[in-house]
């Protein structure tokens, strides 16, 4: 039986540092307000969707460039 992986955003803060973004504009890309990504970034949990689609980005399978024209 296939062991569950569970998508792990405990350092989404740090991640959002190292790209030198203030939440605004890091938490925009992906249709999050700033407060909603203050909250994810404090602990609360994220979101199924939201955590698949920060997967893919953070693993090149979405690019930046999908994200603007997604939010668009």
């Amino acid at each position: 039986m296939a062991r569950k992986k569970k998508l792990d955003f405990s350092d989404i803060s740090t991640t959002r540092k190292k790209e030198n973004l203030n939440q605004k504009d890091f938490w925009k890309r992906y249709g999050v307000t700033q407060s909603g990504g203050s909250r994810y970034e404090s602990g609360r949990n994220i979101p199924k969707p939201l955590a698949i689609l920060l997967w893919l980005h953070r693993s090149g399978k979405v690019t930046g460039k999908d994200l603007a024209e997604a939010v668009k």
